[in-house]
C-alpha cells in the first residue's frame, strides 16, 4: 500500500447543512507525508483526531479559534478512495452538504484521477482489541488483516434496526457506501431549525423520515446504516493512517467515533516505524 493524492484539484460550491452559508472549496493534491489538511482564513487545520473540537451534530475540526464543520463526508470519500494526502481550502465555516452523501466527491476523485506518490503508506494495526462505550452505544476495534466494518443502528419507527458488514476498498466504498445520504426525522429537523441549525437542509440533500416513512425514495432499503458507515469512515480518516483492523459499531455516533480515532492514533504513534509502514 502506497501513499496517494489527487492527480489534479477539483472545486465545488454549495450550501452548508447547518449554517446555510454559501461556501467555496478547493480540494488539491498534496505531497507524500503531508496528510489531509483544511485551510481556512490562512489557518491550516490538519485533519487529525487531536484537532476535533465538537461532535454534537457533525465532526468539527479547529485550530487557534478557527473551525471547519461537517468534514466527515468529504473525509469519508478521501479515505474510502485511499487518498491520504490533500489540501482543502475552504471559504467558510462548514463543508457544503452537496446531496448529503459522498457520491459527488467520489465522482470528482474518479474524474481528476489519483496519483501514486511511491512511498509506503502508514498503516495502524492492532495486537489486542480497543473498546469505547457510552451506555448502550459501543465501538470496538479488533485485530484484522483488512479494513472492515460492522455497523448496527437502532432508531425509533419508522427506521428501526439495520445491520451492514463490509470490507472496505475503493470499489466497495464507491458502490456500497458513498451514495448513502444523511437523514433525520421531520420533527427533529423542525427542532434543529428552531435552534438555528439545519438552515441549509432540504429534501435535495437529506433523507427525511415522517411518521409513516421516508418523504423521498430511498437509494437502498437500509440507507440509514450505510450512511452511518459513511460517517464512521470519515471520522476514522482522522487517525491519519490506513486502519488495518475490524471496527464494530453499535448505535455509535461522532463522539464515539472521535474517541476511537484518538485511541487508534495513539496506537499509530506508539508503533515501531517498521510496523507503521507495513501493510
Amino acid at each position: 500500500m502506497t501513499e496517494k493524492t489527487l492527480a489534479s484539484p477539483f472545486h465545488f460550491s454549495g450550501v452548508a447543512l447547518h449554517t446555510g452559508a454559501q461556501v467555496d472549496v478547493e480540494v488539491a493534491p498534496a505531497a507524500a507525508g503531508a496528510g489531509i489538511a483544511f485551510v481556512r482564513d490562512g489557518i491550516v487545520i490538519p485533519a487529525l483526531a487531536e484537532n476535533v473540537v465538537e461532535t454534537s451534530r457533525a465532526t468539527v475540526l479547529g485550530m487557534n479559534g478557527t473551525t471547519v464543520s461537517t468534514v466527515e463526508h468529504l473525509l469519508s470519500a478521501l479515505l474510502g478512495m485511499q487518498i491520504g494526502n490533500a489540501r482543502i481550502v475552504i471559504s467558510g465555516p462548514e463543508v457544503p452538504v452537496v446531496d448529503g452523501s459522498a457520491q459527488w466527491f467520489v465522482g470528482q476523485i474518479e474524474r481528476v484521477g489519483v496519483r501514486d506518490l511511491g512511498v509506503r503508506r502508514a498503516v495502524v494495526s492492532l495486537e489486542e482489541p480497543i473498546v469505547e462505550r457510552d451506555g448502550d452505544r459501543l465501538i470496538v476495534a479488533l485485530p484484522a488483516k483488512h479494513f472492515s466494518l460492522r455497523c448496527i443502528v437502532d432508531f425509533p419507527h419508522p427506521v428501526g434496526s439495520e445491520y451492514l458488514a463490509l470490507t472496505i476498498d475503493e470499489s466497495t466504498y464507491a458502490r456500497e457506501v458513498a451514495g448513502a445520504r444523511t437523514f433525520g426525522y421531520l420533527h427533529e429537523v423542525e427542532a434543529l431549525r428552531a435552534r438555528g441549525l439545519a438552515q441549509g437542509g432540504s429534501l435535495e440533500n437529506a433523507v427525511v423520515f415522517g411518521p409513516d416513512g421516508p418523504l423521498q425514495t430511498l437509494r437502498w432499503s437500509n440507507e440509514v446504516v450505510r450512511h452511518k458507515m459513511l460517517d464512521l469512515i470519515g471520522d476514522l480518516a482522522l487517525v491519519g493512517a490506513w486502519p488495518q483492523c475490524e471496527i464494530v459499531a453499535v448505535k455509535s455516533g461522532h463522539a464515539l467515533h472521535a474517541r476511537m480515532s484518538s485511541r487508534l492514533r495513539e496506537r499509530l504513534l506508539s508503533q515501531p516505524l517498521s510496523e507503521v509502514s507495513s501493510s
